[in-house]
């Protein structure tokens, strides 16, 4: 056996470090620090402290110290430390107890110093050289003789150039952890929050003796857990993928051969190997023989963890082997089927369909379904309280069904005290965005790995600009909405809080805002009464969008959620919109469209926001005063729904059509709710009683306009099978857009469905020519939203009409002038 390269441990030790930083990152570093100390719903018992050595020799700690103090104390909790720290390995020091001690208990530390005890939200950590408690002065001290590497946080009045984030206090689960091993001496740039504490030792806590030989399958076994975890093995293996950028920081090996006879296959035959030094010195394609530890990431109790090979020795072999072979296989359907294929190279067989785009702005990951269509709602079509049958065969479907489409990297490009956002991002982009509902077309082989759910892994990092995507995307936009016939198109728009009060505006105080990369305000994030832009500049890319899709809408009537109450905000109450009406006729060229002015009368206490409706001069017009709900208490936490009169007007600009009403409405919404019945989610969100009682409520205001037709509209945050739409079907209702269409108006969590209807008296259902759900906004990435301008270095937004707000407008045609009748047959139904 030849060895063409070589990363192995050596046997003694070195004397301990100089006791300097090391601003270029080879010197020992603090790498993570979990700081939470919460009485319950803790992942681990005990706080700690995570030193990382980046060298290629073993490092003694003998004569350096760990130290704690609070963000403002001038008392040092001084630990002396022994031991020893391995190369491109990890040293663990267990510090102070949870309150209450609950979660599981950390991995074996390699010291226990009960002195450390760093509090949640601010504090500083150091790394000394001696046992004497430091004398730092405040601000920057990278410099300071006897500091070996020093961590401030939050309020800290200590640290290093900047202070990292601030902590997360009690209930919170997740670290402070440096990313890729970079020291900078910047403790701002060099550390960021995340969501999942990793805790890792120096191996020496392991199996001490001689390592088992095993081959991969034998130490992935045929379980969920390694047969061989916590034990030293000896494998070898093909090098499948590699990440030395991204923070992924390992590479995966399979067993030379394997991939493509999958007859009696029940173990798989790749693994991946953590170690960054080995990232770096090996390509993919080297055939290795790796030592090191079994691990299961990050924790064996999942039953999904990840097996990985810890704390490598390695040797790539000059000696020929067989190729291994992406698997052919259909993503399993199951846990244990899945399983016995992590960490191998696969090349996925059958259709796949984008389902969620939402994270892909900040972590570079496309949600996938299994099939050709995206994953559903459950409420959507089974309602969970008398279909729970249905409703949970939809559950697990979708589970099923559901895989992530990584990019080989762990970072978040919204974290902008990272240079992650100075990457172009990957699978974005103005030219082929994608988007909910796109067909997938797999070019590249990909792993099956688990990392806190299913994913295909590319084989490198992806980034928006290195070529190495896996996969391709339909491109399914819709240029214009489907004609839906008719006299006049009838339509409902929620404008993303549309507020030309901007958080920035003389006079509005409070505001705290979301920022762009290089922390210029882009909207309002909470403190004020403002929910929009937060500058004017802002304001204006919002209005661009909305205006060229509502104009596109081509409707007589729009309805409206979601923009400015502007009495709210000492201005008259249709301040905002006017001027959205302004910017929609400069847009047309002409003074085509106007609003209905709010009534005389209207309710003493409202919300921000509120219902509007808009309208096409000289094709309709309205029929006396619009009209508010006022005095349900069911509408106490939501907006009134706002009614007008219409009547449609013949070409020569005579009102010819018969009377119509439209009710623009928006329910509470799901994310919050107090009293019996609102507190808990049992599957159709929170505060589902409140929006049962608000759609009875509106059953009784609309019961006033008698045998006019009668179009109930809006946001109704619920979808199409739960409660508070059933009391309107129930009322003799029809739900057009759910019974015209096969398409949906939102998207969350990864899952469609429709929060947003178009519901029809049976007077108004005969006037029914058409409907269609114009797909430009739920299944677009939020960073082509106005919101996530400046996020990253490629420039994702554009006037278009696409993401202009998060939720899909609904449009249905109507005949209502004389001389014909609507030729429709109802009852079609939905696909699905």
């Amino acid at each position: 056996m030849a060895a063409a390269a070589v990363g192995t441990l050596l046997l003694a030790p070195l004397a301990a470090l100089p006791a300097t930083a090391a601003p270029d990152g080879s010197g020992i570093v603090i790498n993570e620090a979990y700081l939470v100390g919460g009485s319950s719903g803790q992942p681990f018992t005990h706080k700690f402290v995570e030193l990382y050595n980046p060298t290629s020799a073993p490092v003694s700690l003998a004569g350096m110290s760990l130290q704690y103090k609070g963000a403002g104390g001038a008392t040092w909790g001084v630990a002396a430390l022994s031991g020893t720290v391995p190369a491109d390995g990890y040293f663990l020091v267990q510090g102070g107890a949870n309150t209450g001690g609950t979660g599981a208990p950390l991995p074996a530390p390699d010291q226990v110093a009960g002195s450390i005890n760093p509090g949640g939200t601010a504090g500083v950590i150091a790394l000394a050289d001696g046992p004497a408690p430091l004398a730092l002065a405040k601000g920057d001290v990278a410099g300071s003789a006897r500091v070996i590497d020093l961590l401030g946080y939050g309020g800290a009045d200590t640290y290093e150039t900047t202070q990292a984030p601030a902590g997360r206090g009690t209930g919170t689960i997740g670290a402070l952890a440096r990313t890729d091993f970079v020291d900078t001496d910047d403790n701002g740039a060099d550390f960021a929050f995340v969501s999942a504490a990793t805790p890792q030792n120096s191996g020496a806590g392991g199996d001490g003796g001689e390592p088992v030989e095993a081959t991969i399958a034998e130490i992935q076994g045929t379980g969920a857990v390694s047969p061989l975890v916590d034990k030293r093995v000896v494998t070898r293996g093909v090098v499948t993928a590699a990440y030395p950028t991204g923070s992924l920081n390992g590479v995966y090996i399979q067993t030379p051969g394997t991939g493509a006879d999958l007859d009696g296959h029940d173990a798989s035959d790749g693994v991946f190997v953590f170690g960054s030094r080995m990232a770096r010195a090996v390509q993919i394609g080297d055939y290795v023989e790796v030592t090191g530890e079994v691990e299961e990431f990050p924790d064996r109790e999942d039953t999904n963890a990840l097996t990985e090979i810890t704390f490598p020795e390695w040797t790539v072999l000059d000696e020929p082997y067989e190729p291994v072979v992406p698997a052919e296989i259909v993503f399993p359907g199951t846990d244990a089927e899945r399983e016995v294929f992590e960490g191998m190279l696969v090349a996925p067989q059958g259709n796949y369909t984008v389902t969620d785009t939402f994270d892909t702005n900040r972590f570079g990951s496309v949600g996938l379904a299994v099939g050709t269509e995206p994953l559903v709602q459950p409420s959507e079509l089974h309602n969970p309280v008398t279909d729970k049958a249905g409703y949970d065969a939809v559950v697990a479907a979708n589970a099923a069904r559901a895989v992530t489409l990584d990019d080989g990297a762990s970072w978040d490009y919204t974290n902008f005290s990272q240079d992650n956002h100075e990457t172009p991002i990957p699978y974005l982009s103005l030219e082929n965005p994608v988007r909910v509902g796109a067909a997938v077309t797999f070019t590249d082989p990909v792993i099956l790995d688990y990392r806190f759910q299913w994913n295909f892994q590319p084989t490198t990092q992806v980034t928006g600009d290195n070529g190495a995507a896996p996969a391709t995307f339909q491109s399914a936009r819709e240029a214009a909405p489907e004609k839906v016939g008719g006299d006049i198109q009838l339509a409902f728009f929620n404008v993303l809080n549309y507020f030309t009060t901007t958080g920035t505006a003389e006079g509005i105080t409070g505001c705290r805002f979301f920022t762009d990369r290089v922390g210029d305000p882009v909207t309002v994030r909470e403190g004020c009464d403002p929910r929009g832009a937060a500058e004017q500049e802002d304001l204006e890319r919002q209005q661009a969008k909305i205006v060229a899709a509502i104009n596109a809408l081509d409707a007589e009537v729009v309805a409206l959620a979601e923009i400015e109450n502007s009495a709210r905000l000492g201005k008259p109450r249709d301040a905002a919109l006017e001027d959205l009406v302004e910017a929609l006729n400069a847009a047309a060229g002409a003074d085509a469209w106007a609003y209905v002015p709010s009534p005389a009368e209207v309710p003493a206490d409202e919300d921000v926001i509120r219902n509007a409706l808009i309208y096409r001069v000289g094709r309709v017009a309205p029929v006396g005063e619009s009209q508010i709900l006022i005095g349900a208490e069911a509408f106490a936490n939501a907006r009134e729904p706002l009614a007008q009169t219409f009547r449609a007007l013949n070409p020569g600009g005579q009102a010819k059509g018969p009377e119509l009403v439209v009710i623009a409405n928006h329910f509470k919404s799901k994310g919050s709710g107090e009293g019996p019945g609102n507190e808990v989610d049992e599957g159709q969100g929170r505060s589902n009683a409140d929006r049962v009682a608000q759609a009875k409520a509106l059953v009784r205001f609309a019961a006033q306009y008698g045998r006019t037709p009668v179009f109930l509209v809006g946001d109704f945050n619920s979808y199409t099978a739960e409660d508070p739409l059933v009391v309107l079907e129930k009322a003799g209702y029809t739900n057009i857009g759910q019974t015209e269409t096969d398409e949906d108006t939102y998207s969350f969590d990864g899952l469609v469905g429709s929060l947003d209807h178009v519901f029809a008296s049976s007077a108004g259902a005969r006037l029914v020519t058409g409907a269609d759900i114009w797909n430009i906004n739920a299944g677009e990435s939020v960073g082509l939203e106005y919101s996530r301008y400046n996020y990253n270095v490629t420039n994702l937004y554009d006037t278009s009409v696409f993401r202009s707000s998060d939720h899909d407008p609904v449009l249905v045609g109507l005949d209502v002038l004389p001389g014909s009748a609507p030729d429709h047959a109802w009852g079609t139904g939905r696909p699905r």
